[in-house]
């Protein structure tokens, strides 16, 4: 798409924010050093997010001579965020202060047969609301919601194209979120969401080429390319997770047979130990959470069938990462959610192991491959960020003495 210069404005202002966040307190000329801006146009959007009471002026840095820097940073009370994680067992809620510090969180688990959209909906409206109300929060004061769910989702117009997982087809989320929330929505998914955040506040922050591989029930990979998130033509890039790892292997949810969703997601984690020993005690049918919880404790009790599992879900991790070292050189892979974060170190020294066996030695040597160091929800985190995103690009509109509208279904470019 071609992008206006008020497109430009807005994605530039983005980044002077991001960089005010990331770095508080920082000068104007630090902050062209790090975006690339000329020092004026710095100055300018600087000013603009003065007067948004977005950030402050907080002093001047200590000078050996000349005229002394004035430093700005982050107004984190001059507004709140609230980043929602739908995932196909639990909707997690948490609201951030404008310095992305969580002030509330909320949880609802999502029961198998209770994935309707009207259910979904109403789980996610229950929890926004809770979070609002323990922060104490003003609602005037909530510039918007980020809404992370899993699978293809169409951004502008606020619909989830598809969910393999629980069969959804062009389901109109904002839509029915508007109907129960008041607030400013805006849509992604968990690949987006989860590179973002690295990129923010984690493992990809200050490179140039990013892989955050998102491992939970769905699998799938977030791309960070050239310093930006990389969405593809239709906001469709990073489905790894539904790339063959094995022809003719075990039936996805998308239809197809050998998916590597279908060997490392949490579903493919069961089936593993299932196949390994189908009466273990760490297996508990229906439940992904208890059994990667019951495999984590028997792998750090040096359980043989435990080590087993991991050390064969491993296997097919790492010749898939292999396949994306190869194909995009990346300065970093990132093993995130909550299946890479509940099996930790054990998992991540027999992935780097398998991928060692795979990956061609060049790009292999350029590559570290390390768990994500975020602390909260990294889908949370990132969805957040959208809304943020969202908010400014209203300010622009406002600015252009353009009506914006009450629950925009447009996220700015990245």
């Amino acid at each position: 798409m071609k992008r206006t210069s008020r497109d430009i404005r807005t994605a530039n202002r983005y980044e002077v924010l991001r960089q005010i966040i990331a770095a508080s307190p920082t000068s104007r000329q630090e902050l062209a050093a790090a975006t690339g801006l000329s020092l004026a146009t710095v100055a300018t959007l600087v000013g603009e997010l003065l007067d948004l009471r977005m950030i402050t002026e907080v002093g001047f840095e200590d000078s050996a001579g000349g005229r002394p820097r004035g430093l700005v940073a982050v107004n984190a009370s001059g507004g709140a965020l609230i980043g929602v994680d739908i995932a196909e067992t639990y909707v997690h809620v948490e609201l951030f202060d404008l310095a992305l510090n969580v002030l509330a969180r909320a949880d609802e688990d999502m029961r198998p047969g209770e994935s309707r959209p009207e259910q979904v909906v109403g789980q996610v409206a229950a929890a926004v609301g809770s979070v609002v109300a323990r922060a104490g929060v003003e609602a005037a004061r909530v510039l918007g919601v980020g809404v992370s769910v899993p699978g293809q989702v169409d951004r502008d117009t606020g619909v989830a194209e598809y969910a393999p997982n629980w069969d959804w087809h062009d389901v109109p989320l904002l839509d029915l979120l508007a109907e129960h929330i008041a607030h400013p929505l805006y849509l992604d998914n968990p690949l987006r969401a989860c590179a973002v955040a690295e990129l923010w506040f984690g493992a990809a922050r200050g490179r140039g080429d990013a892989v955050v591989v998102n491992l939970g029930t769905g699998v799938g990979a977030g791309l960070a390319l050239g310093g930006g998130l990389h969405r593809g033509v239709s906001n469709s890039a990073g489905e790894w997770g539904h790339t063959t790892l094995v022809l003719d292997g075990r039936l996805c949810h998308c239809g197809n047979h050998g998916c590597v969703e279908t060997y490392v997601g949490a579903p493919g984690i069961m089936q593993n130990l299932r196949e390994l020993d189908p009466t273990s005690p760490l297996l508990h049918p229906g439940d992904q959470s208890a059994t990667v919880d019951a495999l984590a404790r028997a792998v750090a009790a040096a359980d043989p069938v435990a080590l087993k599992v991991v050390r064969d879900t491993a296997r097919y991790l790492g010749a898939g990462i292999a396949d994306l070292v190869n194909l995009l050189n990346p300065e970093v892979v990132v093993l995130s959610s909550w299946v890479a974060a509940r099996l930790g170190e054990p998992l991540l020294g027999e992935v780097r192991r398998a991928v060692a066996r795979h990956a061609l030695r060049r790009p292999l040597a350029a590559t570290e491959i390390v768990l994500s160091p975020i602390p909260t929800d990294p889908v949370s985190l990132g969805a957040a960020t959208f809304a943020l995103e969202g908010a400014l690009r209203s300010v622009g509109q406002r600015a252009a003495k353009r009506t914006a509208p009450a629950r925009s279904r447009t996220a700015p470019p990245s």
